[in-house]
């Protein structure tokens, strides 16, 4: 009988000591509920995400497809071909940058506003001004 009590009063505390594992996550539960790294989204001058194709077209009438990329790099085109490469930065609504890729290039900003017609221009640093016209994106 004692040997009954002793293995019962040992049984009773390994019960009391023993820890219950802790409950493992559904991995697909987990991944839910925790929201996706925020994707840092630009805003241009007309209020939609800066990624996109636009036409410009520059003080002198020169005319040129920019594609400004997801992975903030941009193309520039005319008449079907490339005429410019590099990096893009929306610093603001109302400010875009670029750098050629060009050895030495240095970053250039310009301002950027619709007006109350609803055109969009941009004024380069040098203070010329362009004409810009969403065509995609």
């Amino acid at each position: 009988m004692k040997k009954l009590v002793l293995v019962a009063a040992l049984a009773t505390l390994a019960a009391c000591s023993k820890q219950d594992a802790a409950p493992v996550a559904d991995v697909t539960e987990a991944a839910a509920a925790t929201p996706a790294a925020a994707t840092v989204q630009t805003v241009a001058a007309d209020g939609k995400p800066s990624v996109g194709t636009y036409k410009v077209t520059t003080a002198d009438g020169k005319v040129f497809t920019e594609e400004d990329k997801a992975d903030g790099t941009y193309v520039e085109m005319q008449d079907g071909k490339v005429t410019e490469t590099g990096k893009w930065e929306q610093k603001a609504p109302g400010t875009f940058c670029s750098t050629k890729d060009e050895a030495g290039a240095k970053q250039r900003c310009g301002t950027e506003k619709i007006d109350e017609k609803g055109v969009w221009t941009s004024v380069n640093p040098d203070g010329k001004t362009a004409t810009i016209v969403r065509i995609g994106g």
